[in-house]
C-alpha cells in the first residue's frame, strides 16, 4: 500500500456476502469487499469475472439478491443511481455520459437534482467548476464544448460531474481503455489528488501494470467470486495474474532476433475516405517483411479498422496501391487474397470471422470447405472435416465438448482459438491480426500472443493492429503509430519510449 496503512475504523464502504444472479448465471457469489478512506482499491479480474456487476450493485443500477452493502457503517438498500449519489457515491462508466454539443458547464448542470431552468445560475456553476478544477488539478475550461475536448479531457469532465455532486467514493470502470500514455499519467495524478483530500477510489481493471502502479490494495475476482484481497506492495504482477487465472501465467515472451526476409506486404500512399467524406486513411506507407511482427499502435478509432479492411479486401482504397509478395492486389477479391497466402484474425470475430450458428468443425474449414480433402468430386466429406477439427483441437487446446456443437457453445477465448487454428493451419505468408486479444482473459491472451511470435519465428510476416500498447510492445519487432489515419512515426525496440509513443498517439510527430 502507498503510504501508511489505514485502520479498520476508516471503512467507507463494505460489501458483505453480496450475491447477484441473472437468468442462467450467478454474476457475483458471496463477495466481500471493503473500501477505506483515502485509498485507491483496485477491483481486478478477467472479462466476465463480475467486477462491473458488483459495482453496479453498489451504484444502485442493480439490486442484490443476497448480502449487505454498507456506507459509513450503515446498511444501504439502493434502488437507483440517484440514491447512490445522495449517499455520496459516484460512478464513471467506461463509455462517457456526455452530450458533445453542450459545454462543460451545461453538462454538469444537467446532472444537478431539483434544478429548474428559471432558477439555474450557470455563472455559479462555472465558478464552482473552476474551484474544483483547480483543487483537483483537472485543468478544465468550463465553457469549452465537450465535442472539442480530447478523450482524456472528457474523462476529467466526468470526474468533475461526480465531484460537483460531492461524491466521496468514486467508482471508475476500466478508465484507461481509450487513453494515451500521457493521458493515463494525468488521470493517475488526478486520482492521487482526489484521495489525498480524503476521498476514495474503486478502480476496476483487468490490466496488471496499471493496478500495480496506482492502487493501494487489490481485490481479485474470478468467476464471480472473491479470490483474495492484498496490499499491492506485497505482490507482483505474476502473483496477481495467477490469482486471476488460477494457474501460473508467463507475462514475458522469448523474442529471438529477427531474420529479415523479403517484403510480403507493402502499402504505397493508401488513402480511404469514410461515408462522411472524411479521410480515415491518409497516405499510408508501410512494409511487412517475412520473419517479423510489425505492430500498429494508436488510440481506437484512428483508422485501424479501415487499415485492416483495405488489406483484407473488404474495402478498395480511393488512392494508392497494395502489394502482396510483389503482386498488386489493390482490386483483387478477398478469396484471391486468401489463396495467395493472407491470413486474417478480424477485430470482430463473431461478425466477420466466423458463422456463429455453424458447428465448430464447419468454422474450422470455413475458408477451404470446397477444396480437397474436405470436398471431392463436388461431394462434401464431413469425416475429413471432423478429422481436421480433432487435430487442431489438440494443437491449439480448444476446449469443447463436441466438434459438432455450435460455435456459440464456446467461450470467447476458445472461439478465438478456432479462428487462430483455422488461419494459422493454412500456413499464411502474412497474418493480419486485428485486436486479436480484445475481450480475452489472460490465459487466452498469453496463448494468442505466443502464437503470433511463433508465426514470425517460422518465417511468416505478422501485422498486429492493437489498441493495447503493452501488447504491441511485447510482441512487435517494429512499431508504427497511427493517428487520424496517418502514420506518425516508426520505432524499433531500442527506441521504445512510452513518452515518445504517447506523443505520437496524441498526434505529435517526434524526431
Amino acid at each position: 500500500m502507498q503510504g501508511e496503512e489505514k485502520t479498520m475504523s476508516e471503512l467507507v464502504l463494505e460489501c458483505i456476502g453480496v450475491t447477484k444472479r441473472f437468468p442462467g448465471t450467478v454474476a457475483n457469489k458471496n463477495v466481500d469487499f471493503d473500501l477505506r478512506r483515502g485509498e485507491i482499491h483496485a477491483l481486478l479480474g478477467e472479462n466476465g469475472a463480475g467486477k462491473t456487476t458488483l459495482m453496479n450493485c453498489v451504484y444502485g443500477l442493480y439490486s442484490i439478491d443476497e448480502g449487505l452493502i454498507k456506507k459509513d457503517g450503515q446498511e444501504m438498500s439502493l434502488k437507483s443511481p440517484a440514491e447512490a449519489i445522495e449517499k455520496r457515491i459516484g460512478m464513471i462508466h467506461q463509455h462517457f455520459m456526455l452530450i458533445p454539443s453542450l459545454s462543460v458547464v451545461e453538462n454538469v448542470a444537467l446532472c444537478l437534482k431539483g434544478q429548474k431552468a428559471y432558477k439555474l445560475d450557470l455563472g455559479q456553476v462555472e465558478k464552482r467548476i473552476r474551484r474544483l478544477s483547480e483543487q483537483y488539478g483537472l485543468n478544465i475550461e468550463p465553457w469549452a464544448l465537450v465535442s472539442s475536448l480530447s478523450v482524456g479531457a472528457q474523462q476529467r469532465v466526468e470526474i468533475l460531474k461526480v465531484l460537483y455532486r460531492e461524491a466521496e467514493v468514486l467508482i471508475m470502470d476500466e478508465p484507461t481503455a481509450v487513453l494515451t500514455p500521457s493521458e493515463v499519467d494525468n488521470l493517475f495524478n488526478v486520482l492521487r489528488d482526489i484521495t489525498k483530500q480524503g476521498n476514495s477510489v474503486i478502480f476496476i481493471s483487468h490490466k496488471l501494470w496499471e493496478v500495480m502502479r496506482i492502487s493501494d490494495r487489490v481485490t481479485v475476482l474470478r468467476d464471480g467470486e472473491r479470490v483474495d484481497t492484498v496490499y499491492t506492495k506485497d505482490v507482483s504482477k505474476e502473483i496477481l495474474a495467477e490469482k486471476m487465472v488460477g494457474r501460473e501465467v508467463f507475462l514475458n515472451y522469448e523474442h529471438p532476433p529477427v531474420k529479415e526476409g523479403r517484403t510480403i506486404l507493402e502499402l504505397k500512399g493508401v488513402t480511404l475516405s469514410n461515408t462522411q467524406g472524411i479521410r480515415a486513411l491518409d497516405g499510408i506507407n508501410l512494409e511487412v517483411k517475412s520473419g517479423e511482427v510489425l505492430g500498429i499502435a494508436g488510440v481506437d478509432g484512428n483508422g485501424q479498422k479501415e487499415l485492416a479492411s483495405v488489406i483484407h479486401g473488404m474495402e478498395i482504397p480511393d488512392e494508392g496501391r497494395i502489394y502482396f509478395d510483389g503482386q498488386d492486389i489493390t482490386e483483387v477479391s478477398i478469396k484471391e487474397r486468401l489463396r495467395l497466402g493472407l491470413g486474417h484474425i478480424p477485430e470482430d470475430r463473431l461478425h466477420t470471422g466466423v458463422v456463429p450458428l455453424f458447428s465448430i468443425a464447419e468454422n474450422i474449414v470455413l475458408i477451404e470447405f470446397d477444396q480437397a480433402p474436405y470436398t471431392k468430386r463436388g461431394l462434401y466429406r464431413p469425416k475429413e472435416v471432423l478429422k481436421r477439427t480433432v487435430d487442431l483441437k489438440k494443437r491449439f487446446d480448444i476446449r469443447m465438448t463436441s466438434e459438432k456443437n455450435s460455435l456459440l457453445s464456446l467461450s470467447g477465448g476458445n472461439q478465438q482459438k478456432v479462428v487462430l487454428a483455422r488461419e494459422i493451419s493454412r500456413n499464411p505468408k502474412l497474418l493480419l491480426a486485428a485486436q486479436p486479444t480484445r475481450g480475452l482473459d489472460i490465459g487466452a491472451t498469453e496463448f494468442t500472443q505466443k502464437t503470433l511470435i511463433e508465426e514470425r519465428s517460422k518465417g511468416n510476416g505478422v501485422l498486429l493492429i492493437s489498441t493495447d500498447l503493452d501488447e504491441v510492445l511485447a510482441v512487435s519487432d517494429r512499431v508504427m503509430v497511427i493517428y487520424e489515419g496517418k502514420i506518425m512515426g516508426e520505432l524499433t525496440p531500442e527506441e521504445y519510449d512510452i513518452g515518445r509513443i504517447g506523443l505520437m498517439m496524441a498526434g505529435v510527430k517526434t524526431v
